[in-house]
């Protein structure tokens, strides 16, 4: 099963934990801290909606996409009850042009680390790269291969990892250890990768 109809599935039987009802408290700090200015902001991956929204009530004008019909559909309804404009759209960056291009910020929350090879990987860095403008931000959340565990949890990179596909496309900010927003006791650690589209 590809990793797209995996996701898929997953959302149809509602075995998400990574849907945690709220915007990651990740975006909140880098947006906030950076800071990084309303533009044209794309969520890859934007599941059923809570970043793409806080980003919408930020005022940036947000393109949320996913493979998952199911997670759309929330989105929208979310967006709906909360009156906030949003676009949401099912789709795969991988195998479409995202309309809206170029954004000026891009963020996903667990898809770069859904992929398996360094070549995977870069191909990713290389479609987000050209779906930014001049001096575009891509802030990524990726499981963090530091953390030692015994069950189950999101897929887990090295720093290596990281800089092996972004260069040369990306410029790396900040490449923090920390851990993803999460409604569990002890939330999955996380690389949180703050990168500038090279020109």
């Amino acid at each position: 099963m590809s990793e797209e109809n995996r996701f898929k599935q997953r959302y149809k039987s509602g075995d998400t934990p990574w849907d945690i009802g709220k915007p990651d408290f990740n975006l909140i700090q880098t947006v906030s801290a950076t800071p990084i200015n309303p533009c044209k902001a794309l969520e890859i991956g934007c599941g059923t909606g809570d970043n793409a929204l806080w980003l919408a009530q930020q005022n940036f004008h947000v393109v949320g996409i996913d493979a998952s019909e199911v997670a759309i559909a929330k989105a929208k309804s979310k967006a709906g009850e909360a009156n906030v404009k949003c676009k949401f759209i099912v789709s795969d960056i991988i195998t479409s042009r995202i309309e809206g291009a170029p954004f000026g910020f891009a963020f996903d929350r667990g898809c770069f680390h859904t992929l398996g090879s360094d070549q995977e990987r870069r191909r990713f860095a290389e479609i987000v790269h050209g779906h930014l403008g001049t001096d575009g931000l891509w802030l990524s959340l990726l499981g963090n291969a530091d953390e030692h565990r015994d069950g189950p949890g999101p897929p887990q990179r090295t720093a290596r990892d990281v800089v092996n596909a972004v260069e040369p496309y990306f410029e790396i900010l900040s490449l923090v250890s920390g851990s993803f927003g999460s409604n569990r006791p002890h939330p999955p650690r996380a690389w949180v990768c703050l990168m500038r589209r090279r020109r």
